[in-house]
């Protein structure tokens, strides 16, 4: 049995088979869809469920069709200059040779001179096609600046450069903290100054793009990542703040989140990861190079924020989502259902890397003792 009595001008209570509960109603939508009162009809239940189940998601939709901001957008990479740091290798070495096979004018930027031309005679093998390589170091603006002006205009900036440190903080030295932050933070904001006023000026009509590499462990913290983490937790406060900076001038940011990935950077970092590091970042598997590329890629050019490159990745942006900015008004329903649910998905995970480390450090006091 249904009863449903209005309260005042814009709440409305409704008794369902004896519970209660108090709906706001704004007048609109009470003139659009009267409901009856006092009616203990079948029809009215089913009336009453059609509009929980159906109406109410469909106006959700609606609403976030309207709001979501910026508004979609396609990002073409044919024919385009597309300059890609950390080029000579792993994520970024894939990434240029995907944008190469797809018709891109690609310049990658690293600071070995050998690995680039390494890099280069690579993707000329394979796809056929000559690509621009610069020698700098990030931290150096600088040389930074050179390689840009010399590179030309910049249509899609993928900022892919990056260094890692897997240990806990008490035994890292500073300076490889403050390399972790110079190189992945500073670095990033290095290239974006010295590439921005170019890419507003061009003359290209065509949407212009600021792709950041970041990491799922820039979205939650994990044992042994404190510098890296704080780098990359950086990169999403740097790319939303500048999503609003270069908005008007037709320049869209994504932020791109790939797991651990198989580069040779991954197995130098698995010979200093702590114990506990690597049973808590395998829970979220691994990524081949050439795939994390052709995710960020396909992001990039839906002009995607937020950038997931696997299942767990997905799950993660939904659930820290926040006040990032999001194109998709699908996604945003997403984000906007599953908030509930991922929420307690995540404080399971928490459960069970506290619950890792507790047992970690037991362990570890256990043996103590019998020593």
């Amino acid at each position: 049995m249904i009863e449903i009595e209005e309260i005042g001008c814009c709440h409305v209570k409704v008794k369902v088979r004896g519970y209660t509960y108090i709906y706001i109603v704004y007048r609109k939508l009470q003139n659009w869809y009267p409901f009856p009162k006092h009616d203990s009809s079948p029809m009215a239940e089913a009336s009453f469920a059609f509009f929980l189940l159906f109406l109410l998601p469909v106006a959700l939709l609606a609403l976030l069709f309207f709001l979501v901001r910026p508004r979609p957008v396609k990002i073409p990479i044919k024919n385009r200059h597309v300059f890609i740091t950390g080029g000579s290798s792993g994520i970024g070495l894939a990434l240029a040779h995907r944008a190469a096979a797809e018709g891109a004018r690609v310049s990658i930027l690293a600071r070995s001179p050998g690995k680039l031309e390494e890099a280069r005679n690579a993707i000329r093998l394979a796809t056929g096609i000559d690509v621009a390589v610069f020698a700098a170091d990030v931290r150096d603006f600088d040389a930074v600046k050179r390689a840009v002006d010399e590179a030309g205009p910049v249509d899609v900036l993928l900022l892919n450069h990056g260094v890692f440190y897997a240990l806990e903080l008490e035994k890292m030295e500073l300076s490889e903290v403050k390399f972790t932050m110079d190189v992945n933070l500073m670095g990033t904001l290095n290239l974006i100054k010295a590439a921005l006023p170019a890419m507003k000026n061009r003359k290209d009509p065509l949407p212009a793009s600021i792709a950041l590499v970041s990491s799922q462990a820039g979205q939650v913290g994990i044992y042994g990542y404190v510098a890296y983490s704080a780098s990359k937790f950086g990169l999403r406060g740097l790319a939303e703040a500048l999503q609003q900076e270069v908005v008007a001038d037709n320049i869209h940011v994504s932020l791109i989140f790939p797991p651990d990935t198989d580069t040779p950077g991954l197995a130098e970092e698995n010979k200093r990861k702590p114990e506990l590091t690597k049973i808590i970042a395998s829970s979220s598997g691994s990524m081949k190079a050439e795939e994390v590329a052709q995710k960020a890629l396909d992001g990039i050019k839906c002009g995607n924020f937020t950038v997931s490159c696997n299942f767990e990745g997905i799950a993660l942006s939904l659930a820290t989502a926040g006040l990032s900015p999001q194109r998709s008004f699908l996604m945003a329903f997403a984000e906007v259902v599953a908030a509930g649910i991922l929420r307690i998905v995540a404080l399971c995970m928490q459960w069970s890397w506290y619950g890792s480390i507790e047992k970690y450090h037991s362990q570890r006091k256990s043996s103590s003792r019998r020593s």
